[in-house]
């Protein structure tokens, strides 16, 4: 199998690490790898399949013989696509710089892969609460095009980065020894006012947009109906921090054109690629963050009729924000691409 020279911008983060994890775990076809990072974490090295890498800091001229080069996120985005597709790359770009870009294909891979074809070198990678819905949405679509969806997210605190995880844990101890609790990093680092998040929740993810609507929420959006090709979906959407480490849940409620059964939810969801079927209610069995943290499907459960409307569903979903809602669903791009000879 042919192999390629990637570049990882932002290896020192959650999703650079998880690249990493990934990349090891799916025997991606890699020849050289090149780890790349800010001026404060350059220098750090890393051990990785018995091999130690120095992170660089990143520069215009990083990308030279790069084929892949895959973005963790953040500001360097902007700063540093041009540069990697002038290069001669591929940029998978998981920050939101390039999402609604309308020459920019947004992209996962089980939903809308066809989109792939159409990119000029940059391919976004969606959100990661985008992703997670999309996920469950596509195969009940493909039964019955949907008018509408409610959905209410549970976020948890790493979407926040490794910072927001360790001050939940921190203010867990400092709970526990009956210190005073310190609140620095959410709703953001960059916000005037941060809250405490260890038992509690905190309804604002982002900045807040004119409409009062956060720009997680908008994003949702916005994105869902780019990556279903329906600008005619009508979607409102609330999203929640939550005091867990790791895997965000949603719950989502769909109004469909037609009628689907329970049983047929069922059916097609358990058929999809990339989606478990967790929903036993005998049993107790329905998805949860700690079941899913770790695991590159998305799971969806408690799928019941919505009585309220006609033609209408409510189901629960989990999953990995890390790994499918980020890291997994860049590298699944890479992959398919890959297979389909499109480097």
């Amino acid at each position: 199998m042919k192999k390629y020279n990637v570049a990882i911008l932002g290896a020192t983060g959650a999703v650079g690490q998880e690249f990493l994890n990934l990349i090891e775990e799916r025997n991606f076809p890699f020849a050289e790898l090149k780890l790349l990072a800010s001026k404060r974490s350059a220098g750090k090295k890393i051990q990785f399949m018995g091999k130690e890498y120095t992170v660089e800091e990143a520069t215009d001229a990083s990308f030279e013989g790069v084929d892949i080069a895959l973005f963790a996120g953040g500001a360097a985005s902007k700063t540093f696509a041009p540069a990697a597709v002038k290069a001669g790359a591929v940029v998978i770009d998981n920050s939101s710089a390039f999402r609604m870009d309308p020459e920019v294909p947004l992209v996962v891979p089980e939903v809308n892969p066809e989109a792939i074809a159409s990119h000029k070198g940059i391919i976004a990678n969606p959100n990661c609460s985008t992703i997670i819905m999309v996920m469950a949405l596509k195969p009940l679509y493909d039964v019955s095009k949907i008018k509408r969806i409610v959905v209410s997210t549970y976020q948890a605190v790493s979407g926040g980065g490794k910072e927001a995880m360790a001050e939940l844990e921190e203010q867990v101890k400092a709970i526990n020894e009956g210190r005073e609790v310190v609140a620095n990093i959410l709703p953001g680092a960059s916000l005037a006012k941060h809250y405490q998040i260890a038992f509690n929740l905190i309804p604002q993810i982002d900045v807040f947009k004119e409409n009062l609507y956060t720009k997680e929420e908008m994003k949702m959006i916005d994105e869902t109906k780019k990556i279903m090709s329906d600008d005619s979906l009508r979607i409102t959407a609330t999203t929640v921090r939550v005091p867990v480490y790791r895997s965000h849940a949603e719950s989502v409620n769909v109004e469909f054109e037609d009628e689907i059964s329970v049983e047929k939810a069922r059916e097609v969801l358990a058929a999809f690629p990339g989606v478990t079927l967790t929903d036993n209610p005998d049993e107790q069995v329905y998805p949860m963050p700690l079941e899913t943290s770790g695991k590159d499907d998305v799971e969806v459960g408690r799928i019941r009729k919505d009585y309220s409307i006609d033609n209408g569903l409510n189901f629960w979903v989990c999953g990995d924000q890390i790994r499918k809602g980020a890291a997994l669903n860049a590298l699944q791009i890479a992959e398919y691409m890959i297979e389909h000879d499109m480097f």
